[in-house]
């Protein structure tokens, strides 16, 4: 027996990258997985954005499926600054990387399966940023704030957690020498590294463990940076010496 068989799995965003690791991940643990992204594709179509989208795409699990045993909220917001970044485009990137991840959650409330558990794709920009990021980063720190609080609502019948992905190569990245450098284990991660802490998460063995955020960057948030340290230098363009 498979560890997931059987199961009933969504995944927002779940055309590339993490995402779609993750969807095939379950897959080969034995899962039936539904998938939704925007762009087209042999799986459910739709903007995260629109309310009436996540309302259409609900029903359409549940009457395909009767209930809902894992919900991946993962998919990608807008990522703009300060200075480029509308009113308006600021509002879609949290109703993709928030307000969808939330009203998910509610709209399957009634169809989660006892013990199951909802994934939310954080990132480490939720305590960290480079310029010109606000949306992305605001979006990103609400769903980490997010977990903790549907854990509570939903106490005792799903599991919420989240995840903060560090850098993550989703498109073969030409990783330079000074790219490994910035990693502690001297490596960039890889959409295998999130899938496997999504699936132990949702398993058995992560039983007692609902509420967290769990950062996975190779260390690269806990490594202090001064000017002259492991070949760092000070570059005033915030470029890459």
């Amino acid at each position: 027996m498979k560890r997931f068989e059987n199961k009933i799995v969504v995944v927002t965003g779940g055309a590339k990258g993490i995402g779609a690791r993750i969807a095939e991940r379950f897959r080969n643990e034995g899962a039936r997985v539904e998938i939704i992204d925007k762009l087209e594709g042999e799986w459910y179509v739709g903007d995260l954005a629109d309310k009436k989208v996540l309302e259409d795409f609900a029903s359409y699990v549940i009457k395909r499926h009767g209930r809902v045993d894992i919900l991946v909220n993962n998919a990608l917001p807008l990522m703009k600054g300060i200075d480029d970044c509308s009113w308006e485009e600021f509002l879609y990137a949290q109703k993709v990387g928030v307000a969808a991840p939330f009203y998910l959650s509610k709209l399957f409330k009634d169809n989660f399966s006892d013990g199951s558990s909802i994934i939310n794709i954080s990132s480490s920009r939720d305590r960290m940023s480079q310029p010109q990021t606000e949306s992305y980063t605001a979006a990103k720190g609400g769903i980490a704030a997010l977990t903790h609080a549907l854990a509570m609502s939903l106490a005792q019948k799903v599991r919420v957690n989240s995840i903060s992905p560090g850098w993550i190569d989703t498109i073969a990245y030409d990783v330079l020498e000074e790219d490994k450098i910035q990693q502690p284990v001297g490596r960039i991660g890889n959409p295998d590294d999130i899938a496997s802490m999504v699936l132990f998460l949702c398993s058995e063995e992560a039983g007692f463990i609902t509420g967290e955020n769990i950062v996975i960057d190779g260390g690269m948030t806990r490594q202090m940076i001064y000017h002259g340290d492991n070949g760092w230098k000070l570059y005033k363009q915030h470029g890459r010496d």
